[in-house]
């Protein structure tokens, strides 16, 4: 066992320094990664921006029919235009996106306790990596449980897909979740992306936080926010913004969209900000415009 004892509270982040290791390839922590690696990343991250517009529709593991989903077949198709990446099910994907589809896929791979059960940190791998080669998956996705009951399963969750992920060049989505009881704080998400991408997760999904800019300058590979709940639209756009604005690579919105009234034109205006460098005013104004 590690002795922690003596050890210090971080605090030198050199916020502002760029990461070190970032070309010639231009996806952060990436450099040194295979050929097959760096074309799935560069699928789902811009190479103009180096950001990427993520759209999680993978709700229904655990909650069903969700509102705002219940008819993923014209809710999704829709919103394509405006986003980079696709967030989803092998069930959804397969019978409800075209095949034709040109959206980098992220595929979610763990699964567990429904919504009916209070505890949902004991997931399960329940997509092996032969079927996320079948979905031509650009990166599979793993819940990962920091600090919660089920921590060490999610670890070996996660372990096992960065081992097959490397075997077969497909990068890994660990996304960072928080319990009822788990708290939201720049402390516990230090911790908890630094674990998972220490682990050698290529990509981390979490939530936006205060001192958000310590948080990515921690960690090694690129962070996509998550939205979480639903917003309104003005409110959901600052959060956008100040992700962006603190060094986040990228947004995964599913709520915050799919569960706007004017749903598309809250894409496009997302995507102002990422990879246009729009203010939240300024997507605002767009956003305004766009359902006038």
């Amino acid at each position: 066992m590690a002795d922690t004892d003596g050890l210090k509270v971080a605090k030198n982040y050199q916020i502002e320094v760029p990461f070190a290791n970032q070309t010639p390839f231009y996806v952060k922590g990436a450099n040194n990664l295979d050929w097959g690696m760096k074309k799935h990343l560069s699928n789902i991250f811009d190479p103009k921006s180096g950001r990427t517009v993520m759209f999680a529709f993978d709700h229904g593991y655990f909650m069903g029919s969700t509102a705002g989903l219940e008819r993923l077949d014209l809710v999704v198709p829709k919103l394509m235009p405006a986003i980079d990446v696709l967030m989803g099910t092998r069930g959804a994907i397969r019978s409800c996106i075209p095949a034709d589809c040109k959206k980098a896929i992220a595929l979610r791979v763990s699964s567990g306790s429904s919504m009916l059960n209070e505890d949902l940190s004991h997931e399960i791998i329940a997509v092996d990596i032969e079927d996320s080669i079948r979905m031509n998956a650009d990166c599979i996705a793993v819940q990962t449980f920091i600090g919660a009951d089920g921590q060490l399963s999610s670890i070996d969750n996660l372990s096992q897909c960065i081992n097959a992920g490397l075997r077969y060049s497909i990068p890994v989505l660990g996304v960072v979740a928080v319990g009822k009881d788990m708290e939201r704080t720049d402390r516990f998400f230090k911790l908890a992306t630094r674990i998972v991408a220490e682990m050698g997760a290529n990509i981390i999904k979490t939530y936006y936080c205060e001192n958000f800019e310590e948080i990515v300058a921690a960690c090694p590979v690129p962070i996509v926010v998550a939205g979480g709940k639903k917003l309104p639209e003005r409110e959901a756009l600052t959060l956008a913004y100040n992700s962006i604005s603190k060094g986040a690579s990228g947004l995964d919105m599913g709520r915050n969209i799919f569960q706007s009234e004017h749903s598309l034109e809250m894409a496009y205006s997302i995507r102002k900000i990422v990879h246009e460098g729009f203010t939240d005013k300024e997507a605002w104004e767009f956003y305004q415009d766009s359902i006038n």
